[in-house]
């Protein structure tokens, strides 16, 4: 076999480990490895999870993410960054510190709650992920819940997405996708600067398993930017790529299973 030297595109997820490997740092790999990127990872906390809750995290020191993320940019370099769980402010502040030394798009996904209503985030950290983190994004991507938490929007139907963009993007990050999945009829996202409106629908797939969606779509835009698109492109292909997952969604355990990372591998082209 000959040996490959072409290095593929990088991308580091700042998150958080999920033992069922539904989501976190587990769906980040999963989702870019899927992608043809190369991904790398700082771990911010472990969770005991599974397919109906956690029941238990614990958070790493901080000196323990900071030493993940400059053992990986300083040598190996990145070409994106993806931010899921980040649980603290001190976290919180020490991560935003680190990307906004980093020259590369940032991707934040700012988790607040699990699928099945477990707090990710502490209260108090808040103010710090609308003051630090969301002002070095380059996409941010809340969901309905996360931005009702975030903005004190309450998000019922489109033109509520578009207030909530608005609120969001007051905080400083580039691009916003308001992820509205959680509205009645077809997937609806809403991807916008302030100035372009890219309205993104799929079809609502009947399918309860759909543990991890969030993580994947970040980790998805990440990886597209990393191969060097555009974000209303990058943000394309990942919304199709999760739509594939959720169709492909499985049962585990007793709750709710996770999405399907490798549909694509198991789709006929």
């Amino acid at each position: 076999m000959p040996i490959r030297s072409a290095v593929p595109p990088r991308v580091l997820t700042v998150a958080g480990s999920d033992s069922g490997g539904g989501a976190g740092i587990q769906a980040d790999l999963k989702t870019m490895l899927a992608l043809g990127v190369h991904g790398m990872s700082v771990l911010t906390a472990v969770t005991a999870q599974n397919s109906v809750g956690v029941q238990g995290a614990w958070e790493l020191p901080v000196e323990a993410v900071r030493a993940q993320y400059r053992s990986v940019v300083d040598d190996i370099g990145v070409q994106a960054v993806k931010t899921g769980m980040l649980s603290s402010a001190a976290l919180v502040e020490t991560v935003a510190a680190l990307l906004a030394d980093t020259d590369a798009p940032v991707v934040v996904d700012p988790v607040g709650v699990s699928k099945h209503g477990d707090p990710l985030l502490a209260a108090e950290a808040l103010d710090s992920v609308r003051t630090k983190l969301l002002p070095v994004a380059t996409v941010a991507t809340p969901n309905l819940d996360e931005v009702a938490q975030l903005t004190g929007v309450t998000v019922t139907d489109e033109p509520g997405m578009r207030l909530a963009a608005a609120g969001m993007l007051a905080y400083g990050p580039r691009w916003v996708v308001i992820k509205g999945g959680h509205l009645p009829g077809e997937a609806v996202d809403l991807l916008t600067d302030g100035d372009e409106e890219h309205w993104l629908r799929a079809p609502r797939h009947d399918n309860r398993h759909t543990h991890g969606t969030g993580c994947t779509l970040a980790s998805a835009i990440a990886s597209g930017l990393a191969r060097g698109e555009d974000v209303p492109a990058a943000v394309r292909a990942a919304k199709a790529y999760v739509t594939g997952a959720i169709a492909a969604g499985f049962p585990l355990g007793g709750g709710i299973g996770p999405v399907d990372h490798g549909w694509l591998t198991r789709t006929p082209h």
